[in-house]
């Protein structure tokens, strides 16, 4: 049986996670591509927008975070990650 995935083996591997959903959805990426990632508990992984909110001159992307562009990012964690993971933004 394998261990459990942890927050620093995802945060290794993201930019790989990153990479499918920018193959997929390019806005998509774009609204999540500056996500902090924070915790991960029981299969969920949260992400943090506090230090992209802080540019929001240069680009906000809050408003096209919506429910598909989740279900990209939670598909590419399965391919990569070989487990569902529910994306929760802070």
């Amino acid at each position: 049986m394998s261990q459990p995935l942890t927050l620093p083996e995802i945060k290794t591997r993201w930019n790989e996670v990153l990479d499918l959903v920018e193959q997929e959805n390019r806005v998509a990426w774009l609204a999540f591509f500056d996500a902090r990632l924070v915790s991960f508990d029981k299969k969920q992984l949260k992400l943090s927008f506090v230090d992209a909110e802080k540019l929001s001159g240069v680009h906000d992307f809050k408003a096209v975070r919506k429910e598909s562009h989740r279900k990209v990012l939670e598909q590419a964690c399965v391919e990569i990650f070989g487990e569902q993971i529910e994306i929760i933004a802070e």
